[in-house]
């Protein structure tokens, strides 16, 4: 269409004697203008922020940049808010699995539509944002984990215009999510010790934490991931040092401090035991420290069963006993 409106204006320009250098200028006007210039380099992302609704009105921020680490890709992480929020909201922090090499912010088990379920998750009054980090062959351990307390840090750092209430923040994920998140609840509160050392002053501590079939303890895992193992942990068990292991392990840094914890997992998960979240559930409560220990029967990894619809009330499952956790811990109701 626009080539016809273009001769048709030419044509009636010339119909009352208009000079052709006017059709000239015309043109040249219409040209874009050059490119402006900063004084050094411009490095910003110009672009207007990804944010989308949903059925629900629950809007998402997708790929906000929360961490910058010299020589590698911007860290980012998908942000949910409820409609017409009027007060600061409990954040609820989702941590992906993949063992610890693959996955991303919008995938979780068998749910074919995560993000849906995160944007339920908001709709019930929570902020949630679900974290990229890096993975093993980007930078082993413990660039993860110290990946998710920079995270911790900037949504409480930003919680003023993000509508979080930093009062009440719980951290949730699943596989080598659900080892992350523990580890994020169960040792906080020291000095940002990683590459990125940004929002110092704000704590990376959470009230509350839900592990899915996670790994606790490395130590006391068995071969079934050991290649995924090895390339987090950066060593080849059973030779990596004591320490190493100790300290990735979320079960080794249990005290009478730690957070209420919500562990699920399934009777058949040949990947990672059920006895990894039974074994962190007896040390917590052997400690003191509020813990709920669901093991679902008849369910695998990802919560896996026998037929679609075994793996469907399993994952349904979890995903009642998560949010009904939140609620309890978060905002008090039982």
């Amino acid at each position: 269409m626009r080539k016809p409106m273009m001769l048709s204006l030419a044509l009636a320009m010339l119909a009352v004697g208009a000079p052709a250098v006017h059709s000239a200028q015309a043109q040249t006007s219409a040209q874009p203008p050059s490119p402006a210039t900063a004084p050094e380099p411009a490095l910003g992302d110009p672009l207007p922020d990804r944010l989308l609704t949903l059925a629900n009105g629950v809007s998402v921020n997708a790929d906000i940049p929360y961490s910058t680490i010299s020589g590698y890709r911007p860290i980012t992480l998908d942000l949910y808010r409820p409609a017409k929020a009027t007060a600061p909201l409990p954040l609820v922090i989702y941590i992906h699995g993949g063992g610890w090499a693959n996955g991303h912010t919008r995938q979780s088990g068998a749910f074919s539509d995560f993000p849906a379920v995160l944007a339920d998750l908001s709709a019930r009054g929570y902020i949630v944002a679900s974290l990229e980090y890096r993975l093993s062959k980007e930078a082993p351990f413990p660039a993860a984990i110290d990946d998710v307390r920079t995270a911790i840090r900037f949504l409480r750092a930003n919680a003023g215009r993000l509508g979080v209430d930093t009062a009440h923040v719980a951290a949730w994920g699943g596989s080598a999510g659900g080892q992350l998140a523990a580890l994020a609840a169960l040792q906080c509160g020291a000095a940002p010790s990683g590459q990125d050392k940004s929002n110092p002053t704000q704590s990376d501590c959470v009230q509350a934490a839900v592990g899915w079939y996670g790994v606790y303890d490395f130590a006391t895992m068995p071969q079934a991931i050991a290649g995924a193992e090895n390339a987090y942990l950066d060593c080849t068990k059973p030779s990596c040092p004591a320490d190493r292991i100790a300290a990735a392990s979320p079960a080794a840094h249990v005290d009478a401090k730690d957070p209420p914890m919500l562990l699920i997992h399934g009777t058949e998960d040949k990947v990672v035991p059920a006895d990894q979240s039974r074994q962190l559930a007896a040390k917590l409560k052997a400690t003191g420290v509020p813990v709920t220990l669901e093991i679902i029967p008849g369910v695998g990894h990802s919560w896996i069963g026998q037929d679609a619809a075994a793996t469907r009330a399993a994952s349904l499952r979890a995903l009642d006993l998560t949010f009904r956790f939140f609620d309890a811990q978060l905002k008090g109701k039982r």
